[in-house]
């Protein structure tokens, strides 16, 4: 099978989809590996490990988008959709509850998209979304710890406070594998953490370690919005929009540089006062409170993004260039789940339902 990397053209998107390594785990498997020039250079990973591993290297996108399957981090470009054959298998980070636009572009171009982000497991978690989560939920708390600064609108408080003086506030929403790793980060920063869920079996292992909890609902989420210092909104539900749990009438409550980090915001947000911004410029001030929605989180550190997610796509990838893309959802169900659109339609439910198709 020919398989492209194309180097990433989104803002700050420093990440690339296949490292050194994995090429040669694919060229030693039989299949033609083709890179983009500069795909993995800015992270260290330099062309000429790439022909080292003995990828081929090729001067422009167009080439690179020319084969059976393309292997992307984040969702195509608009420039990027115009380069995709009928027929090909896009495989990569999609989101398109948030993008009708390009469902549109993908159905029309015939391309069959397999999201990362609904590939499951036995166990139906998300191990292919699961690596960025956990930076993305890391690197919440380090951007939010940023955004309360002044220079970023912030009210000028420092996370862990000081001697005689309380740390801040974090607020965590959901759980799951973004919420528990920003809610211990928090707390081994020395902040004062309660994170909110309706699951209880999601809450008890921080509870366990000493982070406060509480069961989630309409009420108690606005209660805790006018105490905390930094939100950090940390829900999903695969495939769909992300939960609305933050009203604009909510946000008119917190204190003035207060900061909501919407990592949901791939899935569309969970505030109604949150929408995408980039690296470039990722705070902006809404209702007093510092926002930050920046849609690609762990390009902030690509290089270890980028290791970790190689080495979670790698075997699905292997199993699709080895044994055939029908042949390969047939062999595994977690793989199927990660089918969004093939033939020009939608096939994923939960991606119809959001894309309202």
């Amino acid at each position: 099978m020919r398989i492209g990397v194309p180097k990433e053209i989104k803002d700050h998107e420093f990440r690339v989809s296949l490292t050194p390594h994995g090429a040669r785990e694919l060229v030693s498997a039989g299949h033609q590996v083709r890179v983009e020039r500069g795909a993995g250079s800015a992270i260290g990973f330099p062309d000429s490990d790439y022909e080292n591993a003995g990828a081929i290297l090729v001067g422009s996108a167009r080439e690179a988008f020319a084969s059976d399957m393309v292997l992307k981090v984040k969702e195509p470009q608009p420039a990027e959709c115009a380069l995709l054959e009928s027929g090909t298998i896009l495989f990569g980070y999609l989101h398109l509850a948030s993008s009708r636009s390009l469902a549109d572009a993908l159905i029309d171009g015939n391309v069959t998209a397999l999201g990362y982000e609904t590939v499951t497991d036995r166990a139906n978690r998300l191990p292919l979304l699961a690596p960025m989560s956990q930076i993305a939920g890391r690197l919440a708390i380090q951007e939010g710890s940023s955004g309360l600064t002044l220079p970023n609108g912030g009210c000028g408080i420092l996370l862990p406070g000081a001697t005689g003086v309380p740390p801040a506030k974090v607020m965590v929403l959901g759980a799951g594998m973004v919420g528990s790793n920003a809610a211990r980060l928090a707390f081994s920063m020395g902040g004062d953490v309660t994170v909110f869920d309706i699951h209880p079996d999601a809450l008890s292992p921080l509870e366990a370690i000493g982070i406060k909890t509480c069961y989630s609902g309409t009420d108690v989420i606005a209660a805790g919005l006018r105490e905390a210092d930094i939100v950090v909104c940390a829900t999903l539900i695969p495939g769909k929009h992300a939960p609305k749990l933050i009203s604009r009438e909510m946000v008119k409550t917190m204190k003035m540089g207060s900061v909501i980090v919407d990592v949901s915001i791939d899935q569309g947000g969970s505030s109604e006062t949150s929408k995408p911004t980039t690296h470039s410029s990722p705070f902006y001030v809404e209702e007093g409170v510092v926002h930050y929605c920046v849609t690609n989180m762990p390009a902030l550190v690509s290089r270890t993004a980028t290791l970790a997610l190689t080495h979670a796509t790698l075997p699905h990838v292997l199993k699709i260039a080895n044994l055939g893309l029908d042949a390969a959802l047939e062999a595994d169900e977690g793989l199927r789940g990660g089918l969004q659109i093939r033939g020009g339609r939608i096939v994923h439910p939960a991606v119809a339902e959001a894309c309202k198709l």
